[in-house]
């Protein structure tokens, strides 16, 4: 039999992750002739040899891919033998259609580490040693085709012996573009505040014993700078929460190992699996009582952000600790610093010495953050490990940049049948924030070659990416409602396009009759929506200020409960005397409180809001848990927290058709809520039958629905689902009843994937 030839496009995550030398090996095993090159598309490939080889090198491209990879799409065409010689790696080359996918950052692999803690290896304690299979990829990639001088390596001329390695088709260095040793590669070194160079033998070293004395140290990953400090140490932990302006928000940690991570947190199978994974975001773990590490880490919280190390100098560093605070390197609500000038500028207040490195870091990117809720990873910050991973879509789209929200803001790009979310950038209250946006946006434009043909963005007028979006001249502009938005974005990461009961579930969102939703029953699909059910509307004194001091929305509902009691004496005094023992009462002060009500009895800066979320809040500050919050959700958080296990079925919840929708008034759960607190009530078992009134409430809302409209599918989003009790819960209730429950577990709940929803709800539209 004759010897034949085949081309083969490999498109997918094959660049960056030893895909070429990976193909070399096959083919030399198969002793096939021929060549391999990186183009924009993917990775391209022409193989000669005989039939019954080449049929195993397809089977093996597939089935035995480097664990990095990931293929979308193997397409395998004949073509004319032409007698090559030999199997070569090619140059690679750029097309003007670029399709190819990028790996994220991965953590150092075990190779790598058996080399930086061999003393016989010339690697030994280097803390950028990598390989084909981990380090940075997206963090330092300047554009594509990957290779060396389109990355920020590009200033490392490689000495002999990592050009022999690269050049080697049996080194796991093969074309590993980021490859270096200490003769040729990134330097460490440790400044004080001001920038001068501290003198010392080993800066990793030196920088571990100012985090032993308690100080603080700005360590440059990866994606960023990091703050860190001893997390045993409660005065370090301290003044590093009141140099950051961090007051109560829980800190990251990082420990060496899994059993460090053992000593203070519970920790399931799955869960070390995540901790242990290539991606290494900060997994959500249970806190051990008592607790080794400083209360002040993660005060008045159940759980604990730990992940492991995944840098070799994070490894270096790490020894001798059993856990240190790792925190992103910024002041609060700024994004992280990346540049050695910019970390000395930003940080210069917080940190007592700089760990500073000369291997740029291209573009910022925050860790990852993930818990695990129903027996699945559910992402609650998407950005290192898993950014610019697409999503894929059900069918191809046009090109569309999606903005997203004003908190937990991330953008999105589509092309064809995938979407492109871009690492956390988050909550756009600043112009330090706007620029990274800008920064997003004009990167993964330029990488993907993308130029969107339409702009989709929130229809809240006041969100500075939603001005931004509405500033871009010569493109059409598709507003897309908030709630909207997050069932969308649930159906596209299931690949659905079909009609779905929403429960969109959340804080705020800007309702398209000008109020503020958040507790929205919907009926869906990828192209419209309709409003079939809501919470009763409720005034937020103060508007925003209610979002930060939850007493206001506590002292809102009660008194509406109270002023709608037909038995109840209408004057101002009345209502004090009926809440005068409520534990916030005497926190706060009648000075205060009688502020709100007059605000409430004037309508006076009392936007109306049908939110879950501030209903949480109002609950949380009603029962004496959490008057003032000081992070968003932190109210909510705790009264998840607080809660004690039962069985019962939780408090009443009303429901009346209005104007042909389904209003749900919580008004009577507000009234037993107030008798049980001044009865004694536990907090803990108060907050169950809060909880578990709206798990029956949703289910019966369902059921409603369905019998009228025989929809049997319900999508659940929006940043309540991360409360994990009502998540379980209401889809384990949903199941029994016969739906089919769709959830998120690629990209958040949260608003940081609210742009997916804008980009194929905007495509729809457009088709």
């Amino acid at each position: 039999m004759g010897l034949e030839r085949i081309k083969i496009f490999v498109e997918g995550i094959v660049q960056g992750v030893g895909f070429r030398p990976f193909v070399y090996r096959q083919a030399t095993k198969e002793n096939l002739k021929g060549c391999v090159a990186n183009t924009s598309h993917g990775v391209e490939i022409e193989v000669e040899g005989e039939p019954e080889a080449l049929d195993r090198f397809v089977h093996n491209l597939q089935s035995q891919a480097p664990v990095l990879a990931r293929i979308t799409n193997v397409r395998v065409t004949e073509i004319p033998p032409s007698g090559d010689a030999e199997f070569l790696i090619r140059s690679s080359r750029e097309d003007d259609i670029r399709s190819t996918l990028i790996s994220p950052d991965m953590a150092v692999c075990n190779d790598c580490l058996n080399e930086l803690f061999d003393p016989q290896n010339r690697r030994y304690r280097y803390p950028f040693i990598n390989c084909t299979h981990c380090g940075p990829r997206y963090t330092i990639i300047q554009d594509i085709p990957y290779d060396r001088p389109r990355t920020t390596m590009r200033c490392f001329s490689m000495c002999p012996e990592c050009e022999k390695e690269y050049r080697d088709p049996s080194n796991r260095r093969f074309h590993a573009q980021p490859n270096a040793c200490p003769v040729c590669g990134p330097r460490v070194w440790l400044t004080d505040k001001t920038g001068e160079v501290l003198a010392c033998d080993d800066p990793i070293t030196e920088a571990a014993r100012w985090l032993h004395e308690g100080k603080i140290v700005a360590v440059k990953g990866l994606g960023g700078f990091h703050l860190a400090c001893d997390a045993t140490s409660e005065d370090a932990v301290t003044r590093l929460r009141r140099r950051k302006g961090r007051e109560e928000k829980p800190l990251a940690v990082m420990a060496p190992d899994l059993k460090a991570v053992e000593t203070f947190a519970e920790i399931s199978a799955k869960e070390k699996d995540m901790l242990l994974s290539p991606r290494r975001p900060i997994v959500l773990l249970v806190k051990k009582r008592p607790s080794l590490l400083a209360e002040s880490v993660a005060p008045r919280n159940k759980y604990m952000g730990t992940m492991l190390p995944y840098s070799p100098l994070h490894y270096l560093l790490l020894e001798g600790f059993r856990a240190l605070v790792m925190t992103s390197g910024n002041l609060s609500e700024e994004p992280i610093a990346i540049g050695n000038r910019e970390a000395l500028e930003r940080l210069g207040e917080i940190a007592d010495v700089f760990l500073m490195h000369n291997r740029d870091i291209y573009l910022r990117s925050d860790d990852s953050v993930t818990r695990f809720m129903g027996g699945l990873p559910r992402p609650v910050r998407r950005s290192r490990g898993y950014v610019p991973v697409p999503v894929f879509l059900r069918k191809k789209m046009p090109s569309l940049l999606a903005v997203g929200g004003e908190l937990k803001n991330t953008i999105c790009l589509t092309k064809e049948d995938q979407a492109f979310l871009s690492q956390h950038v988050g909550d756009m209250e600043n112009f330090e924030t706007l620029h990274f946006f800008q920064e997003c946006v004009d990167h993964l434009r330029r990488i993907l070659k993308i130029e969107p043909v339409a702009i989709a963005h929130d229809l809240h007028p006041d969100y500075l990416a939603t001005q931004w979006a509405l500033e871009q001249k010569g493109i059409p502009h598709i507003g897309v409602q908030h709630h909207h938005a997050h069932i969308a974005a649930c159906l596209a990461e299931n690949g659905r396009d079909d009609r779905v009961i929403g429960l969109s579930l959340d804080g705020t969102g800007y309702g398209d009759d000008g109020t503020i939703w958040g507790g929205e029953v919907l009926v869906a699909d990828l192209a419209s929506f309709q409003r079939v059910g809501h919470i009763a509307y409720h005034s937020m004194p103060g508007g925003s200020a209610a979002i930060q001091e939850p007493w206001r929305m506590a002292v809102a509902y009660l008194y509406e409960v109270y002023r709608d009691d037909p038995e109840a004496d209408k004057g101002e005094r009345y209502f004090f005397r009926w809440i005068e023992k409520m534990p916030f009462v005497k926190t706060i002060g009648p000075e205060k409180i009688r502020t709100v009500v007059r605000m409430l009895q004037g309508n006076f800066r009392t936007p109306q809001t049908s939110s879950l979320g501030r209903l949480f809040d109002g609950v949380a500050a009603m029962i004496g848990l959490r008057e003032k919050a000081a992070f968003e959700g932190q109210a909510a958080m705790e009264l998840e927290m607080g809660m004690e296990n039962g069985r019962e079925e939780g408090y009443s919840i009303a429901l009346c058709e209005k104007e042909g929708k389904i209003v749900i008034v919580p008004d009577a759960m507000i009234r037993q809520i107030r008798t049980d607190v001044l009865r004694g009530i536990p907090v803990g078992k108060i907050s169950y039958l809060f909880h578990a009134a709206w798990i029956r409430l949703f289910v019966q809302v369902s059921k409603m629905i369905r019998d009228r409209l025989g929809i049997r599918s319900v999508a659940l989003s929006g940043g309540c689902f991360q409360n994990r009790f009502l998540l379980e819960n209401l889809c384990s209730e949903l199941e029994k009843e016969g739906f089919e429950v769709l959830t998120h577990s690629q990209i958040p709940s949260n608003d940081g994937g609210l742009a997916l929803g804008q980009a194929v709800v905007a495509s729809y539209r457009l088709a």
